[in-house]
């Protein structure tokens, strides 16, 4: 009998070995870690992570695993529940183009709760990230854009990713995995609905992926069954989520290179990622603009569907809506030449400058970025001035994109700036060495060890 898609998964997951793996991916892997925990301390002390904090303290657990954003100790299930949600708030967290998912915000916080409550070496730790970025990318790229129009992908696909890793770590056969991956799955969810309120459940959809895909895990290693066609089933995920699922994306070439953690980007803006090639091709017509805000007449921002879908309606009333507003975001690269954490302020929101160019931006939706989309997120920025000067700049490939890659050392200089205001300079230098080492580590215990993080 053919094996099914969770069974040639569990294979691939069982059988992927510390030993095997390329430095290329080790190396993808530690930095993989290091971005995202600069993205868990930086939401560590906003509002929607202070409620998770509370609910996680007053609910108690057995204290198996760090919550970074208080340095407590907590079970393995809200400790995964918390830093995941602290680490996808400032939108500064990882994201693989085809797939439209963020791997490291549901994978990561569900290994480390297993590898720091089981004295994981950190080998085996990084090992387990590249199976959970394999599984949840894949199941991503798989489900398609008819799925991302009405779910988070990084919720609905992430929580596999996130079984897949805390199983990989919990050492289940490959049975036991199968069973994983269908609790996960049944459990999948996370619907847009809360963008055009700008709501907070975004966190809650990144929590719950992290937490959920650790606690089918945890299940399947008691014996918990569950659907072995969890994907391909006539009432499984794909047929109940996806009007154009493409499932063979799921196995095809899996274990061969390049594994899906090479194909990841890094952000270098605090914004969606959606915005960052207007972001970048903002800036590329700030180099050349010699002229003042009110002298700017027009602001044509063209995009694919997917990114005017999702974000068209969104009016940036608060800070946090703001990071998914394309004029909002375009305005202030224009105005200041960058689009960082600190331009996210009611104060930026209401200011005069930026009221006016966001005035001028008309968004329009364009056939030719369509059809290149996801495999690129383009946009074509131009600019019309009262004096008749018209400037235009394409980008098809922002800065972070592995064909527009971040050096290790901007992204060293993206965790000093997510966490200078909240750690001093030698935690941040001592956590920077341990995450760049986490091959040499014997125990992913020590990675937090010692840092104070409240």
């Amino acid at each position: 009998m053919a094996k099914t898609i969770s069974e040639k998964l569990a294979s691939f997951i069982t059988d992927l070995g510390s030993d095997g793996l390329p430095a290329d991916v080790i190396e993808m892997a530690k930095l993989c870690v290091l971005d995202w925990l600069g993205s868990a301390i930086a939401g560590s002390k906003t509002r929607p992570i202070q409620m998770f904090v509370r609910v996680a303290r007053g609910l108690g657990g057995t204290p198996q695993a760090t919550v970074i954003p208080d340095g407590s100790k907590t079970s393995s299930h809200f400790a995964a529940l918390v830093n995941a949600a602290s680490s996808h708030v400032v939108e500064m967290d990882d994201l693989h183009k085809p797939s439209v998912l963020h791997p490291a915000a549901p994978v990561i916080p569900a290994a480390l709760a297993v590898a720091e409550r089981d004295g994981i070496a950190g080998r085996e730790f990084l090992t387990a990230i590249v199976a959970g970025y394999e599984v949840a990318i894949r199941a991503g790229e798989a489900l398609g854009p008819s799925h991302y129009h009405f779910w988070q992908t990084t919720a609905t696909c992430g929580v596999f990713g996130a079984a897949a890793a805390a199983g990989k770590l919990l050492r289940l056969t490959p049975e036991q995995i199968v069973w994983a991956l269908g609790s996960a799955g049944t459990q999948s969810a996370g619907l847009w609905e809360f963008l055009v309120e700008g709501a907070m459940s975004k966190q809650l959809h990144l929590a719950k992926a992290a937490a959920d895909g650790l606690l089918a895990a945890l299940l399947a290693e008691q014996g918990l069954t569950a659907a072995s066609q969890i994907f391909e089933g006539e009432k499984g995920l794909a047929q109940a989520t996806s009007t154009a699922p493409e499932l063979a994306r799921l196995t095809e070439g899996l274990g061969t290179r390049p594994l899906r953690i090479l194909e990841n980007s890094f952000k270098a803006h605090a914004a969606c990622y959606h915005i960052h090639s207007s972001i970048d091709a903002a800036l590329a017509i700030k180099t050349r603009l010699n002229a003042k805000p009110t002298d700017i007449k027009k602001i044509t921002v063209r995009v694919y569907s997917a990114a005017l879908d999702l974000l068209e309606k969104v009016e940036p009333a608060s800070p946090y809506a703001a990071k998914f507003s394309i004029p909002y975001c375009v305005a202030t690269a224009l105005l200041h030449g960058r689009v960082g954490l600190d331009d996210f302020t009611q104060e930026g929101i209401r200011d005069r400058a930026v009221r006016h160019l966001m005035s001028t931006v008309v968004l329009q939706t364009d056939p030719e970025l369509d059809r290149v989309y996801p495999d690129k997120w383009p946009a074509v920025v131009t600019i019309e001035t009262t004096q008749g000067i018209r400037h235009e700049a394409r980008v098809d490939f922002p800065k972070g994109d592995p064909k527009n890659p971040m050096t290790p050392e901007e992204l060293i200089a993206k965790f000093h700036a997510l966490t200078r205001r909240i750690l001093p300079e030698p935690s941040r230098s001592l956590l920077i060495e341990r995450c760049l080492t986490l091959d040499k580590l014997d125990n992913v215990q020590g990675l937090l060890a010692g840092v104070e993080l409240t």
